[in-house]
């Protein structure tokens, strides 16, 4: 259940618990806990986890009769933990309570998304009638970002006595949050101590056991009514356990306030030493939930999208998790965009290309944020760079998979939960994502004329991504074409041709594409660039004498390959096998996992024209249709709205949608095109997590791309703003049950820009400041002007 700034859960149902666990995450951008229930361990039901953005490690595991090697995002010690029962009067102790246990009798949980807070009620009845009521109030601070807290009132009805509570600082914890991770090693945490201040702050250390980063946690445990506490610890627990007295209608309270440093903060310190410091002197709970709201408000005013009903509710709860794993504070963190936010385990916490999803939307809101990210990818140019020259290539590789060191995180193997087979995974030859990093540091510079970001990083992301297009592009004298072999798609089905002895596909249209647009668009840097900085980066990044002009020669003359009237996904894709897409629907039902499907039947998707996303629509989703068009005229061909129509429809029915992310493309490319399955598309990627729509997943962690993909979905395709050389563009895509929008944006140096957007009408407001007016670009080419302090209306185009 739901209401416009709550999600709402009245029962406890054990199946749904993982995604309750997932959707009820706390966090503020540098960490986050998993909306668990603090009496739970982790087992096949419950999972209680903490994650700090950018802590990962390194295990070898046996797979198959293989060394693995995996990089994770490391499950940190459980500062949650809380266990109690009840000691009537006159009386035998009482069992241990937990969500599960048969005595449970009412179960609701709150997440006030307004406050950042998750509150979880429970009643409990023995046999004998005695009854008592659990409220457990939870914040991860948004102020300051190394605390947290978790306040928990009981209160007795029927009954008078002491309730024996037991609060645990537990770091015996390993990654297992992931079924089919289970065969894999997960103890990434080592050289546990764990000790007790005479403050009553317990305090535990570890460190991981490749990557050496030191942990430190902290927690102040107070009790009211005051009761005596027996403290124990073990190397890697803190306990402590206190009697509460308990009569009717007065509550016994229990406050955890956390503490989480480690090395990699800076100033560096002794990680303990500061959480023992920071968890001692940190004010009451009261307090902090005040401080804790007054941090939200600021962050709300600057990201909340405004829209009525459903979609509103849906879309404040993605941009809470969008904010909650990238928020203000990670500008300031050597963090990445992970695919699966800080929720949970699922794809190992890894970065992948999502964060062409959710940098549209931080560039127009969060501008340093968005910022920080791309700064990561910086970070790891020489990684990238060592990736290109092992492959005899020159320039930038940026890895599919990426996580602390920057190098290629991909697995070679992946387990089939259908068949038990582990099977060679391909993926890492999506080179494509090299493509997303350039494409997201154009339009942030775009958006913010940061030509100190445009000139320095950004000038050495795009033009060392426009080195490893040309040098991997191949002259075919047949064809008077460059192509590029042996790469993989967006759409990840296709790794091979039927029967090849190699992986790799040829002339995969969206990464040829969008390799002819960085290309063009890393000459269009490279020529603004001052002459001191273009010669110091031509030195720094090794470039020869000839290679500008390579450039656009390659930027001209990559191949694209056509079929039957449409364009094709790549060379050879019209060959392949129509699937019996009405047989395998009838057959199984959810076919989103065909490639599951057909390798435990033997076969191969490669061998038949079935996605399992948007590929060739891709460009749909990056680029308007006069810019797509521009880039294939650029190439020699045309692109006519005819045709584009053509390919989308062609695409459709061959698409089995086993990505989040394919529901937020075809929504976006269809609402351009006024299609009728829009908003089908549109209401899939809202309730893609919501519903858990892919089976399972969820629970393992939100999808991060496709939360905030439905955010950009309104903003830039139903509203169609986007930011341009000539100032900021209004070019909408109505969609009749999205029927107003109200958002603010940051655009060309311009803070809080007032976007209404009605039927008809658009009203654009710019606050007062020493900048001059914003240039707007309307439909149909008009410009106009809005001063700073003013507020303008302007008409569009019916339909």
């Amino acid at each position: 259940m739901t209401g416009p700034w709550r999600w709402e859960y009245r029962a406890y149902d054990p199946a749904d618990e993982r995604l309750v666990e997932s959707l009820c995450t706390l966090g503020n951008g540098r960490f986050a806990t998993r909306g668990a229930a603090p009496e739970t361990t982790a087992d096949a039901v419950h999972y209680p986890a903490t994650y700090l953005a950018g802590c990962y490690n390194r295990l070898a595991s046996q797979v198959a009769g293989r060394t693995v090697d995996n990089e994770d995002l490391v499950r940190l010690p459980d500062w949650t933990a809380l266990r109690y029962r009840c000691l009537p009067d006159g009386a035998p102790p009482g069992d241990w309570l937990t969500p599960d246990h048969p005595a449970l009798r009412k179960c609701h949980v709150r997440l006030d998304l307004a406050d950042g807070t998750l509150t979880r009620r429970m009643l409990f009845q023995d046999a004998d009638g005695r009854r008592l009521g659990v409220t457990h109030t939870r914040l991860v601070h948004m102020g300051d970002p190394h605390l947290a807290a978790q306040r928990t009132a009981f209160r007795a009805y029927g009954w008078s006595g002491r309730i024996e509570v037991v609060s645990v600082l537990d770091g015996d914890v390993a990654n297992t949050g992931v079924d089919r991770y289970r065969a894999l090693a997960g103890r990434h945490l080592a050289e546990h101590r764990a000790g007790a201040g005479a403050d009553g702050t317990d305090w535990l250390a570890c460190t991981t056991t490749a990557s050496r980063i030191r942990i430190g946690l902290a927690v102040r445990t107070s009790c009211r009514p005051l009761a005596a506490a027996g403290r124990t610890c073990s190397p890697d627990r803190a306990t402590q356990t206190s009697l509460l007295p308990v009569r009717r209608g007065r509550d016994a309270v229990v406050v955890k306030t956390a503490a989480l440093f480690t090395s990699l903060d800076r100033p560096t310190a002794d990680p303990v030493h500061r959480a023992r410091a920071h968890a001692g002197r940190a004010p009451d709970f009261p307090t902090l939930l005040e401080s804790h709201r007054a941090a939200w408000q600021p962050i709300w005013a600057a990201g909340e999208l405004k829209t009525p009903g459903e979609t509103g509710r849906i879309l404040r709860l993605h941009a809470f998790h969008v904010l909650q794993t990238l928020s203000p504070h990670t500008a300031e963190l050597d963090a990445g965009v992970p695919a699966r936010g800080l929720h949970g385990e699922a794809y190992r916490g890894h970065v992948f290309w999502d964060e062409l999803f959710v940098l549209p939307y931080l560039t127009l809101h969060f501008p340093e944020t968005a910022r920080g990210l791309l700064m990561y990818r910086h970070r790891r140019l020489p990684a990238a760079r060592e990736a290109a020259r092992r492959t005899g290539a020159r320039g930038a590789m940026f890895p599919w998979q990426s996580a602390g060191s920057g190098e290629e995180e991909t697995q070679r193997l992946h387990l089939n939960p259908h068949s038990g087979r582990w099977l060679p995974d391909h993926s890492r030859l999506q080179r494509h994502v090299g493509s997303a990093v350039a494409w997201n540091a154009w339009q942030y510079g775009l958006a913010t004329r940061d030509t100190g970001f445009m000139h320095g990083p950004g000038a050495e992301l795009l033009l060392s991504t426009a080195q490893f297009w040309a040098s991997v592009a191949s002259w075919d004298p047949g064809l008077g074409r460059y192509r590029i072999r042996g790469v993989v798609g967006p759409d990840e089905y296709h790794d091979a041709y039927p029967d090849a002895a190699a992986p790799g596909i040829d002339d995969n249209t969206y990464t040829n594409v969008t390799a002819a647009w960085a290309l063009a668009r890393a000459l269009d840097l490279h020529d603004e660039l001052p002459a001191a900085r273009r010669a110091d980066l031509r030195a720094q990044l090794g470039l020869r004498p000839g290679d500008t002009a390579a450039w656009r020669d390659v930027s001209h003359r990559l191949h694209v390959p056509f079929h039957a009237g449409v364009v094709s996904q790549f060379h050879g894709y019209g060959d392949l096998t129509e699937l019996d897409w009405d047989g395998y629907r009838a057959r199984y039902g959810d076919i989103r996992r065909l490639d599951r499907i057909l390798e435990a039947e033997g076969d191969t998707p490669n061998r038949y024209q079935a996605s399992k996303q948007a590929d060739t629509l891709m460009l749909g989703h990056l680029f308007r249709p006069a810019e797509l068009a521009g880039l294939f005229a650029r190439l020699g061909y045309t692109l006519d709205d005819a045709l584009w129509e053509r390919t989308v429809s062609y695409y459709l029915p061959r698409t089995c949608h086993g990505s989040t992310l394919s529901s937020v493309v075809h929504g976006r490319v269809l609402a351009r095109q006024r299609g009728a399955d829009a908003w089908r598309f549109c209401r899939e990627a809202l309730l893609g997590d919501v519903t858990d729509v892919q089976g399972g997943t969820t629970g393992e962690g939100i999808h991060l791309g496709a939360m905030a993909g439905t955010l950009d979905l309104v903003e830039r395709a139903v509203v169609g703003l986007y930011p341009a050389a000539d100032g900021l563009h209004v070019d909408p895509a109505p969609l009749t049950e999205i029927p107003r929008s109200v958002f603010s944006v940051c655009c060309l140096g311009h803070r809080g820009i007032g976007i209404r957007f009605l039927p008809g009408r658009i009203g654009v407001s710019v606050p007062p400041s020493l900048l001059g007016p914003l240039p707007l670009v309307l439909p149909g080419g008009r410009r106009v002007r809005v001063a700073a302090g003013r507020e303008r209306w302007f008409r569009l185009p019916a339909g």
